[in-house]
């Protein structure tokens, strides 16, 4: 008689299947994330997981690599609170990817580099645990812009989507102006192409800078219809678009990374290299998640 053993309603192999490695808090505190893209408990300690293998294997697809779905996927593998890594606002991401690599590689990260003016290659240990404290600790963002007595403006942090929509656009029109130097096209085509990718990435940092911004408020009316909002930049005097660019960029500054204070060796120092000097911290996906790098 055959005897058919009846599968179990929940795999025993469950409790051996990966658990949390770490906690982490976000910079943003949880901030600029749409509703439903997050779930951050009461605590807002947000538990991190390893890599698989597969989410491994997504950081040696270029493809996926580069059009952002490979690092949206291992985000979601890695932090199940996160919903839409897609959502995820830039004052967060360092601090994710840094909190995914110590979970699945440990603390300590070899970094290499060339030593200035002496040119030689030199390796360093990088403690992960203080990048990711001074980002939780120590980013900032300062939303409010004041253009002049009448006009304020919100600004917030873009969010991965943009960030990998506009990287994808500008490398298209960086691609399109190397054919300016193809020397089989006419002057006039060259011409042509020229003020094509001159429009193109004009209209690339214009849009950049709509969607960093939340509402424009009037002394009558908080604006955040952003066609009003991208037709005023359009239209108002260069100093207000300046003034706006100015403040993004500084608490871009403010919430990333700080460079490495590198102090050269003696024998360094005697080839010409100076005493101290800043080496700045990349978190490039191809060479950031390499096993023992």
């Amino acid at each position: 008689m055959n005897t058919y053993h009846q599968l179990p309603k929940s795999n025993p192999l469950t409790s051996f299947m990966r658990q949390p490695k770490i906690y982490i808090r976000l910079p943003s505190g949880g901030m600029y994330w749409p509703n439903n893209s997050i779930d951050i408990p009461e605590n807002k300690e947000i538990p991190v997981f390893s890599m698989t293998a597969k989410d491994e294997l997504a950081f040696k697809t270029p493809d996926a690599l580069m059009n952002g779905q490979a690092v949206v996927d291992v985000i979601q593998s890695c932090i199940p609170s996160i919903k839409d890594a897609w959502k995820c606002p830039n004052t967060d991401l360092d601090a994710i990817l840094i909190a995914i690599r110590i979970a699945t590689y440990g603390e300590m990260m070899d970094i290499t580099h060339r030593v200035p003016v002496t040119d030689e290659e030199v390796t360093h240990q990088l403690d992960l645990r203080l990048l990711l404290d001074q980002l939780v600790n120590n980013v900032r963002w300062d939303d409010a812009v004041q253009l002049d007595n009448n006009l304020v403006c919100f600004v917030k942090p873009l969010n991965y989507k943009h960030i990998t929509m506009t990287s994808l656009k500008t490398f298209e029109t960086q691609r399109l102006m190397q054919a300016v130097n193809d020397e089989s096209l006419t002057d006039e085509k060259k011409l042509e192409i020229f003020n094509k990718s001159f429009g193109s990435m004009t209209e690339i940092t214009l849009n950049l800078l709509v969607d960093s911004i939340e509402a424009i408020k009037t002394p009558d009316v908080v604006v955040e219809d952003k066609q009003f909002i991208k037709e005023f930049l359009q239209n108002a005097d260069n100093a207000v678009y300046q003034k706006i660019q100015e403040h993004i960029s500084e608490m871009k500054k403010l919430s990333g990374i700080k460079p490495m204070l590198i102090t050269a060796s003696e024998e360094q120092v005697a080839a010409g290299a100076p005493a101290t000097y800043e080496l700045p911290i990349s978190l490039d996906n191809s060479d950031f998640f390499g096993r023992g790098s």
